[in-house]
C-alpha cells in the first residue's frame, strides 16, 4: 500500500484534543509549534474526524498544517461518522464539506467511523461503503478503511462483506489485550487473517495508562531512582 509506505516512523498526530486558550478556543500557535516540531523530526501522519472538537478539528488543520505546507508532506485521514448523515444523499454533501473544512483535494485515508454491529448496518442501509469506494475511484481518497470498536466475530462479517477495505484502525493496548469487551488480540488477529493493514489507536487509553493507579505509584516511587 504505497500511502502506508508513506507513513513515516510508524507514529501519528491525532487531533480529537488540541491545546486550547482560556476562552475554549483551540491554540492555533500552539498547535502551529506542535506540528512544526512534529514534522521536523520526520513524523507526517495526521488523524481527525468531522465531529472532534465541534468540527473545529478539521478547520484547526486547515490553518495550521494544510495552509502552510506542500500537500506531499503530509498524509492526512479523516472518517466518516454516521452521525453526521442520515441517508445515502447526505454522504457526498458531507464529504465535500470536510475536504472544504481541512483544506485538502483529497484524503490519503478515509474511515468509517466508530464501527460496529449496529453502525455498520446503517451505513451499508446508506450504501456508505459504496459511496467511500466510488470517491476513491474519483481520486478524492486514496485508501479506504474502517476504525473499528466491537468484537472480533463482527470485524470478520465486515472483512467478508467489503474485502475491498484497506486498512483497519483498532483499539489497542496491554489493557485491553484480553478485555472480553474489546477483543484487542482476537481483533488483531482477525485484521492478521485477511492481510489487512493496522492502525493503533488509545495505545494509552486517551492517557489514563500514563498515570499510574495510586498503588502501584506507591511501588514506584520506593525504588531507586535508577529504576524510573
Amino acid at each position: 500500500m504505497e500511502n502506508f509506505a508513506e507513513i513515516h516512523k510508524n507514529f501519528g498526530f491525532g487531533c480529537m484534543r488540541l491545546p486550547k486558550l482560556a476562552s475554549g478556543a483551540i491554540d492555533n500557535e500552539q498547535f502551529k509549534q506542535m506540528i512544526a516540531c512534529f514534522l521536523e523530526n520526520g513524523f507526517n501522519y495526521f488523524d481527525t474526524a468531522h465531529g472532534y472538537l465541534d468540527g473545529r478539528s478539521e478547520i484547526a488543520l486547515r490553518e495550521c498544517l494544510t495552509s502552510k505546507y506542500p500537500r506531499t508532506n503530509y498524509i492526512l485521514t479523516d472518517k466518516l461518522t454516521g452521525s453526521f448523515f442520515k441517508k445515502e444523499e447526505d454522504i457526498r454533501p458531507l464529504f465535500a464539506n470536510q475536504l472544504k473544512c481541512t483544506g485538502v483535494d483529497y484524503f490519503d485515508f478515509y474511515l468509517m467511523h466508530a464501527q460496529n454491529s449496529h453502525e455498520f448496518k446503517k451505513f451499508k442501509e446508506c450504501h456508505a461503503y459504496e459511496t467511500a469506494f466510488a470517491l476513491k475511484k474519483e481520486g478524492k481518497i486514496r485508501h479506504v478503511g474502517i476504525s473499528f470498536h466491537d468484537k472480533a466475530e463482527v470485524l470478520e462479517q465486515i472483512l467478508t462483506e467489503y474485502p475491498e477495505i484497506e486498512i483497519v484502525q483498532i483499539q489497542f493496548n496491554y489493557l485491553d489485550y484480553e478485555d472480553p469487551s474489546v477483543e484487542s488480540r482476537r481483533v488483531y488477529e482477525v485484521c492478521e487473517k485477511y492481510a489487512k493493514p493496522v492502525l493503533v489507536m488509545e495505545p494509552v487509553k486517551g492517557g489514563s495508562l500514563v498515570h499510574l493507579p495510586q498503588d502501584a505509584q506507591v511501588i514506584m516511587n520506593a525504588l531507586p531512582a535508577a529504576s524510573n
